[in-house]
């Protein structure tokens, strides 16, 4: 039997109206890197908001890795737990091993009209079985690999939920 390998991307989207203490402070330190940063492409301009950069500014989709910088130390606190997905039996369970800051929208002028997106990607999980909106997966290691052998394999039951996605998908014998 085949067996099914999957990277799950969570998008956690952050803006000013996010409540969780950890989102705020993503939020603050990312438009405050975003304003130092985009003075560099704003100099001598009348533009202020990322899609006017973007549109004008060469080079300004630079922006987005130029403020990841910012928000490192607050990825290393999750200790490779992705946030806010939980298994049926409300544990973070999923561990991620790269991560993608991305600016929706921003406004040098504007704190509000600021949108950064957090996109979180797994570590391989083996996809068992779909069981009406739940996902029963498995990690790919070594440790699961010798218990599969055994017909024996620790698993989490998921819920689908927005802002996840099955980013690639692999076939094993």
């Amino acid at each position: 039997m085949q067996k099914r390998v999957i990277i799950l991307c969570y998008r956690k989207i952050i803006d000013i109206r996010s409540v969780k203490q950890w989102d705020k402070l993503v939020f603050e330190s990312t438009y405050l890197e975003f304003k130092m940063q985009a003075q560099n492409f704003s100099q001598g301009t009348d533009y202020t908001s990322y899609a006017q950069l973007l549109r004008n500014v060469p080079n300004a989709q630079r922006l987005s890795g130029m403020v990841t910088p910012s928000v490192t130390g607050y990825i290393q606190q999750l200790g490779s737990i992705m946030p806010d997905i939980l298994n049926n039996i409300g544990r973070r369970f999923l561990t991620f091993s790269k991560f993608q800051l991305e600016i929706i929208n921003s406004d040098i002028n504007d704190k509000e009209k600021h949108q950064v997106a957090v996109n979180f990607y797994s570590e391989p999980l083996v996809w068992h079985d779909t069981i009406d909106n739940y996902l029963l997966v498995s990690g790919h290691s070594p440790e699961n690999q010798s218990a599969a052998e055994n017909n024996v394999v620790a698993t989490n039951l998921m819920q689908l939920q927005p802002y996840i996605n099955i980013s690639s998908l692999q076939y094993h014998n």
